[in-house]
């Protein structure tokens, strides 16, 4: 069996850290098998929906490297919708309801006074054709609900193992709202069966759901796909991500200098118990990945993480892989070497750059000892005029350690901490150097 699987936003927002891993995911479990990756655009909602979170949703995804072999947009097969809807009707499993949203939620606050689950309670089957009439007649359109089996359906959950939905405790499933609007299952079912889905791997929190959506594909005469329903991310905190989405968007990451690698890595990992490496290649990710892997806990993501993993992935990135991003800041091959392993952000090079090539307001500490160094600086610098001076300065001065190094780098730098002095120096240049050392902004 050749594999497919789907990943399929809702244009209603921005794509964040929770739905890129589920896409991730399935993305590289895709890969791995040699099979399909289908974007579905989840527009039924016309009014949420617009052109500008789809735009986005496809930017994030090219930007993380997901490419997607088909894609297709639901607001483009309505009719098919319509024809699914028409033949559950005609099969007795598709019933009109006429309750107001506000006699509904009294029929739930009635239930659960009385300690009852609040499950619908299939009033509207028992309506007459009278009844029916008269609720048109006051103007009430209907929504639609599929009528359930009220008996368990199991399945081989690929995370989970065995599962199992009890459908007498859930309400019949609203799929058709009184506007005329599909709801996100229907569609959802009529899609996997037309595009031949074979697996559908989502988050956890949608497992009572697949309970109904088995039972609708079957009642459509489709084979139902194999799910895996893996567990929820929650902040390093351990509470939930939902009040921080607009910080956790892949757009508000990228526009941080997040990595796209850096985002991948992390996600890909966790909920398993791998460890965590930078991986700039996909397809290792991919070739990886293993549902026997993925725990049944929730993953903890967490910023800081990210940020250490943004930080190692330029650490150990040659030149020639940021070259053309770094040409509009003339950054040099040497420069880049020096710096890169003291950068988070690629942006964080600019510092530097100022730093050697531009003009800084030396700290000096103190300044006979610094006048001291300033004479001592060669004229040639290479890779070993830092060991020379500093020999030099030691012993003229009787400085050493801390007291030695510390004041030349806040002098040179203008910065307690930084790259090898050693590599800088050089860099920096002798006259700048000399500059520097006897206080002048250079």
């Amino acid at each position: 069996m050749s594999v497919k699987v789907r990943f399929a936003p809702s244009p209603t927002g921005k794509l964040h850290v929770g739905n890129v891993r589920a896409a991730l995911w399935n993305w590289l479990f895709a890969r791995k098998s040699g099979g399909t990756f289908v974007l579905r655009i989840d527009d039924t909602d016309l009014e949420r929906s617009t052109k500008e979170y789809e735009d986005g949703i496809r930017e994030d995804l090219a930007w993380l490297g997901l490419t997607y072999d088909e894609t297709m947009r639901q607001s483009a097969r309505f009719d098919r919708y319509e024809e699914a809807a028409e033949g559950l009707k005609a099969a007795g499993l598709l019933y009109p309801c006429y309750e107001t949203a506000e006699e509904l939620d009294r029929k739930r606050k009635i239930q659960r006074a009385r300690g009852l689950p609040p499950v619908y309670d299939r009033a509207a089957l028992a309506l007459t054709a009278e009844q029916i009439a008269a609720y048109e007649a006051e103007g009430r359109k209907p929504h639609w609900r599929f009528k359930l089996s009220q008996a368990q359906v199991k399945w081989n959950d690929l995370i989970r193992g065995e599962t199992v939905v009890e459908t007498a405790s859930v309400s019949d499933p609203v799929l058709i709202r009184a506007d005329g609007v599909f709801l996100y299952t229907l569609p959802s079912c009529v899609d996997d069966i037309d595009l031949s889905i074979t697996h559908v791997m989502r988050g956890e929190d949608h497992v009572t759901n697949t309970g109904v959506q088995i039972e609708i594909i079957k009642a459509l005469g489709g084979t139902p796909p194999q799910f895996a329903h893996h567990s929820l991310l929650v902040g390093a905190d351990g509470q939930g991500l939902s009040k921080r989405l607009g910080s956790l968007s892949i757009q508000a990451m990228r526009e941080d200098g997040i990595e796209p690698a850096a985002i991948t890595s992390l996600l890909a990992k966790l909920g398993t118990a791998d460890p965590v490496i930078p991986q700039s290649d996909l397809m290792k990710l991919a070739e990886s990945f293993d549902f026997d892997r993925l725990g049944r806990a929730p993953a903890r993501f967490d910023n800081t993480e990210l940020e250490a993993l943004n930080a190692k992935l330029f650490h150990e990135t040659a030149y020639d892989a940021v070259a053309d991003r770094l040409s509009d800041a003339k950054i040099s091959e040497p420069l880049w070497n020096a710096v890169r392993g003291n950068i988070t952000r690629l942006s964080d090079v600019a510092e530097w750059v100022e730093v050697v090539d531009g003009e800084i307001d030396p700290v000096i500490e103190d300044a006979a000892f610094a006048n001291e160094a300033a004479v001592l600086v060669p004229d040639e610098l290479n890779d070993d005029s830092w060991q020379e001076l500093t020999n030099a300065i030691k012993e003229k001065t009787g400085a050493k350690g801390k007291k030695l190094f510390m004041p030349l780098r806040l002098a040179l730098t203008g910065r307690a901490r930084g790259p090898e002095m050693a590599v800088l120096l050089p860099l920096i240049g002798a006259e700048k150097a000399r500059a520097r050392l006897r206080g002048e902004r250079a």
